[in-house]
């Protein structure tokens, strides 16, 4: 009976062993003769959206000098309207140019999730061909040599048996490798896939953005050829206007977290100079500290009352609060900060905790300023901060607006957004303010704080763009 039965799992052992390895040589060649099918089309399509790209290129870069070029003659009734015919041009051959892109990437995206899928379905196979192997394996290690021996009908077929299974355990290591090697390509993939969708979205977002540009510039366009010649009068009163509404955003109060409101006009030659040290767009960071400023006004702002526990009392209610700020991680250069720059830490407000008290995995209160700094982060940044501003490191003041307009920057430019894509920019966003990426194609909790920061910077830029015009 022992004998029957070891030689059944030996021939099944070595059926196995000539299976698995054809089943792993069957999933890497059927994506290959797949693709293989239509490459010559593919190819074909791709060099003809390649060429059409580039002459949208060429279009939007003419219509770009023409717009440079009129804006000379801004402030005239033909000036302006050729200003709006060029920003309309300019505007529609951008959109055919990312429509383009976002096709390629459409595809490069399906590309990637097919590969995924591919790649997911060898580990798949694999681990099923493993769990076999390793079944019969463990089997086989149950018997011992003189039962092997005495199983097999002479020693030549004894040798033979013998060789399958020390095959059998070298095909085990193999298939271990090659289940490695799908899983490590498996994950690449998903980051480059990760990076295409980045992409795509960057793309989708610039089409928005163009097609809002061309209704408002049609609008204007439209508005203004409604005006003749012999109207001169009519066109000097919509410029008065512009210099009014003009007037009126730069006079808007800009509102700043735990320090005084400052004008808008104010507000945006901070963002400026920041912008210009740093690379990280004006909007944004006006934006930033616009989301920061709401966030005070609905939670409120709290006062420390021992740097030994980071207690501290509600700024206007009084209502006590267990852990505004980590000790002493915080409180100890919270103490230093306001020391050197002659501040009471007592009267000093820092943002409250999110509840009633500290809660594990809500974090801790504790933010200075506009930029709502913890006080060990402003430390590290300091004599960045100072140098931008031309101060000493140690004269960097968290609620000096223009010096929390610099460390905004400065922090956003390290968290990526000085690149100047959407994702970019709403991904630093959200790790500016809970230290994790938006994540795209997923929902974290972050995320309202990001999509926020995106709406007010599209709003602002839009009134800095109309500055601009004037």
């Amino acid at each position: 009976m022992v004998q029957t039965s070891l030689r059944l799992k030996l021939c099944m052992l070595k059926r196995l062993l000539i299976v698995i390895p054809v089943v792993a040589l069957v999933f890497s060649v059927v994506p290959i003769l797949a693709h293989a099918q239509s490459a010559s089309q593919i190819a074909e399509q791709e060099d003809r959206l390649k060429a059409e790209y580039a002459e949208l290129e060429k279009e939007i870069a003419e219509w770009q000098k023409v717009l440079d070029d009129t804006r000379k003659k801004a402030n005239t009734l033909d000036g302006d309207v050729k200003i709006l015919t060029a920003k309309i041009k300019e505007a529609e051959a951008a959109i055919r140019a990312k429509n383009i892109a976002i096709t390629n990437l459409s595809k490069e995206i399906n590309k990637k999730n097919t590969r995924i899928n591919e790649l997911e379905g060898r580990i798949s196979e694999g681990r099923a061909s493993l769990a076999q192997l390793i079944r019969k394996t463990n089997e086989l290690d149950s018997y011992s040599l003189p039962e092997v021996v005495f199983a097999t009908a002479d020693i030549s077929e004894f040798f033979g048996d013998f060789d399958s299974f020390f095959a059998i355990k070298r095909s085990l290591k193999e298939h271990f490798a090659i289940i490695r090697e799908a899983k490590a390509n498996t994950e690449e993939e998903k980051q480059q896939l990760d990076v295409k969708k980045n992409q795509e979205a960057d793309a989708k977002y610039a089409v928005e953005q163009k097609k809002k540009t061309i209704a408002q510039s049609e609008a204007e366009k439209k508005k203004l050829l409604a005006i003749t010649k012999q109207e001169e009068k009519t066109y000097q009163t919509v410029l008065a206007e512009r210099q009014a509404r003009a007037a009126q955003i730069r006079a808007a109060l800009f509102r700043l977290r735990d320090t005084e409101g400052i004008q808008f006009g104010q507000a945006l030659e901070y963002a400026n100079a920041a912008q210009a040290k740093t690379g990280v767009r004006a909007a944004l960071i006006l934006a930033i500290l616009t989301q920061e400023s709401d966030l005070g006004k609905n939670q409120g702002s709290c006062l420390l009352s021992s740097l030994d526990t980071g207690d501290g009392v509600g700024k206007n209610t009084g209502t006590i609060f267990e852990q505004v700020m980590k000790a002493p991680r915080d409180t100890a250069p919270f103490g230093d900060i306001t020391n050197r720059l002659g501040r009471d830490w007592k009267l000093t407000p820092v943002s409250c905790p999110p509840g009633q008290k500290y809660v594990v995995g809500r974090g801790f209160g504790g933010g200075m300023g506009p930029s709502q700094f913890i006080p060990s982060t402003w430390e590290l940044f300091k004599a960045r901060i100072g140098q931008s501003v031309g101060v000493s490191a140690n004269q960097s003041d968290p609620w000096n607006p223009a010096h929390a307009f610099i460390a905004t920057a400065i922090y956003m430019s390290d968290l990526g957004a000085s690149s100047g894509t959407y994702s970019a920019e709403r991904n630093s966003a959200c790790k500016y303010y809970s230290g994790a990426n938006c994540q795209p194609g997923r929902k974290p909790a972050n995320v309202f704080y990001g999509d926020q920061v995106m709406a007010k910077a599209e709003e602002i830029q839009a009134n800095i763009d109309f500055l601009k015009g004037i």
